[in-house]
């Protein structure tokens, strides 16, 4: 890694869909000499891969809310068995096992309250190895570099 990969990661994390050329001229370097470096960001694993960022507005996601997690075990199986059900939840866009007094940290996306409450209830609710649940509801996102 040097300052050219730090400048081609930083641009495509502002813009994954830059053409190679633009990216060349923004780096400062030809473009076949910027796509070899791209290639062998992405060979080694430092570029995962690329994906679209949707306005969560317009596709009906007016509730975000982070939610911790306590389980009730804290075993390997325990952990996996709560793992496997949370990768169905499709309200699920984030889970991370965490330090601290809650094993998980949830990001969670619905349309409206009411449909995070039956998601608590009927999904988190029904995993038996879930000890308690605390509810961190977005009010404002003034910073998102995600996006």
């Amino acid at each position: 890694m040097d300052r050219f990969d730090d400048r081609i990661l930083r641009e495509l994390k502002l813009n994954g869909r830059l053409s190679n050329v633009e990216l060349a001229e923004r780096i400062g370097l030809s473009a076949s000499a910027t796509l070899r470096r791209v290639q062998e960001l992405e060979r080694s694993d430092v570029i995962q891969g690329y994906r679209a960022v949707f306005n969560a507005k317009k596709l009906g996601i007016g509730f975000i809310a982070y939610v911790t997690i306590g389980l009730s075990s804290h075993s390997k199986k325990s952990q996996h068995s709560f793992e496997d059900k949370i990768k169905e939840a499709e309200q699920v866009t984030e889970c991370h096992n965490v330090t601290g007094s809650s094993e998980y940290l949830l990001r969670v996306e619905t349309e409206d309250l009411t449909a995070y409450k039956r998601f608590h209830s009927g999904v988190l609710g029904e995993i038996p190895q879930v000890y308690s649940i605390t509810t961190l509801v977005v009010m404002d996102t003034p910073k998102d570099e995600r996006t």
